[in-house]
C-alpha cells in the first residue's frame, strides 16, 4: 500500500475593495468636475478613466475573483470596461481615431450603453443590499448616475438629467473614499474605525 504525504498550500490574497474602490472615487470625482462645470472638456480625465476607472477596478476584479467572491469579481470588473469603453468614446469624440470615425459617431448609441449599465447596476444594487450599507448607497446612486446619462444622451430633460448625473457622480465618489477607507483602516487596524453599516439581511 503507497502511503502518501499530502500537503495543501494555501495562497492568500488581500482584500481588493480599498483599490477597487479607490479607483472609482478618484474618476468619478474628476469626471463630475467636468460635468458640473468646475472644469472643461474631457482630455485629463482620460488618464484617471483608463489606469483608475478601468485598471484599478479590472485588477480589482481579478482579485476578487481569487476570494471567489463573484459579486465583487463581477462589479469591479463590469466597471472598469465600462471607464475604458467611455474613455474610448471620449477619444473617438475628440478626433484620435481619425475624422472617419468622428463622422460616424452617434451618441445615441452611448446612450444605449448607459441604459445597458442601468439594467445592470439595478440587479447588483439589489446584490449590494447583502454587502453594507455604504456599498449599496454607493449603487444607488450609481443607478441614478446611469439614469441621468441614459436620458441626457437621448436629450430627454436634458438640464435635469445631465445635472442628476453630475450630482450622482459627485457622491459616488465621496462614498467611494469613505468606502476605500474603511475597507484599507479597518482591515489595518484588526477592528471598526469607520463603520460601513450590516447587511439589510433581507435576503439571509
Amino acid at each position: 500500500m503507497n502511503n502518501q504525504n499530502h500537503t495543501s498550500v494555501k495562497i492568500l490574497t488581500a482584500d481588493p475593495s480599498a483599490l477597487g474602490l479607490f479607483g472609482l472615487a478618484m474618476v468619478t470625482l474628476v469626471a463630475s468636475s467636468q460635468k458640473l462645470g468646475w472644469t472643461e472638456g474631457t482630455a485629463l480625465i482620460l488618464p484617471w478613466a483608463f489606469f483608475l476607472g478601468g485598471l484599478a477596478q479590472i485588477i480589482a476584479g481579478l482579485l476578487d475573483s481569487k476570494h471567489n467572491n463573484v459579486f465583487g469579481a463581477t462589479a469591479f470588473s463590469a466597471y472598469g470596461l465600462f471607464w475604458l469603453g467611455v474613455g474610448t468614446t471620449w477619444m473617438i469624440q475628440m478626433g484620435a481615431f481619425g475624422e472617419t470615425l468622428l463622422a460616424n459617431a452617434d451618441s445615441k448609441q452611448l446612450g444605449v450603453a448607459f441604459v445597458g449599465y442601468l439594467i445592470f447596476s439595478l440587479f447588483m444594487t439589489v446584490g449590494a443590499m447583502e454587502t453594507h450599507k455604504v456599498l449599496f448607497f454607493i449603487f444607488v446612486f450609481i443607478d441614478l448616475l446611469f439614469i441621468g446619462l441614459s436620458l441626457s444622451s437621448f436629450n430627454i430633460m436634458y438640464e435635469i438629467s445631465h445635472m442628476l448625473a453630475a450630482i450622482s457622480e459627485l457622491l459616488i465618489a465621496l462614498l467611494s473614499f469613505y468606502g476605500a477607507a474603511a475597507s484599507l483602516l479597518n482591515t489595518h487596524f484588526g477592528k471598526v474605525v469607520l463603520p460601513v453599516g450590516k447587511p439589510f439581511g433581507i435576503f439571509k
